[in-house]
């Protein structure tokens, strides 16, 4: 069965192929449901001009058109960065039940870094989250990417 890590493994794959093959900011995405990825992304926002193409939603995406459905209960999303945000409040209204990220975002985090978006008692849904799985490669892979731009 896999674990943990060897759907974050997945992830740091696709946010490689987002640096090396897209020249974007590496953060990729699995949305998992029943042992079974449903849905991948990476960031695309620089190539398709759009703000709101960030790793999560493209999996988040990809899911829904595969499951033909908005909502995804009962599944786990694995990021290597901590959503920001928008992603957060998508995870939401998608009923996604767990996050499990890699690198906090101190900056714009908002699954308990900055915000708590993921787990507000405003929200009809709450996601449970798990952050630092393998933390050190995802920060890593971010901050050789900024550095090399810089």
């Amino acid at each position: 069965m896999p674990t943990d890590e060897t759907w974050m493994r997945r992830a740091l794959t696709l946010a490689e192929h987002a640096r090396d093959a897209e020249g974007e900011v590496p953060v990729g995405a699995v949305l998992v449901l029943n042992d079974e990825a449903v849905g991948e992304g990476w960031n695309r926002n620089i190539g398709t001009h759009d703000p709101t193409a960030h790793a999560e939603i493209e999996a988040l995406r990809s899911a829904g058109r595969k499951l033909a459905n908005y909502r995804i209960p009962g599944s786990t999303l694995y990021v290597t960065l901590e959503p920001c945000a928008m992603c957060a409040m998508a995870i939401v209204h998608a009923r996604i039940a767990r996050v499990v990220y890699g690198a906090t975002d101190p900056k714009t985090g908002a699954a308990g870094s900055v915000f708590d978006t993921l787990i507000s008692e405003r929200h009809n849904h709450r996601v449970a989250v798990d952050g630092g799985v393998m933390a050190d490669e995802a920060s890593s892979m971010l901050r050789e990417f900024f550095r090399s731009r810089r």
